[in-house]
């Protein structure tokens, strides 16, 4: 599944995916596969995503269009 809010989150806020890749703990090229669905995003990765951004994790889903 692609999550298009995550990609869209850091592109709006001007980072690159390693700066995000960097503060998850993962490397770049995972961080790539979540953004374009190849590989599951695990919890906790979606978790501090949404405390990053500062938005809900069902924003992060998709699942709403409401950030909080």
């Amino acid at each position: 599944m692609i999550f298009k809010n995550i990609r869209s989150l850091r592109e709006d806020h001007d980072k690159t995916q390693q700066e995000l890749a960097d503060y998850l703990n993962v490397k770049q090229t995972t961080y790539s596969k979540y953004e374009l669905g190849k590989i599951n995003i695990p919890i906790e990765v979606f978790i501090k995503l949404a405390d990053y951004y500062h938005v809900s994790v069902d924003y992060l889903l998709g699942r709403t269009t409401r950030k909080k």
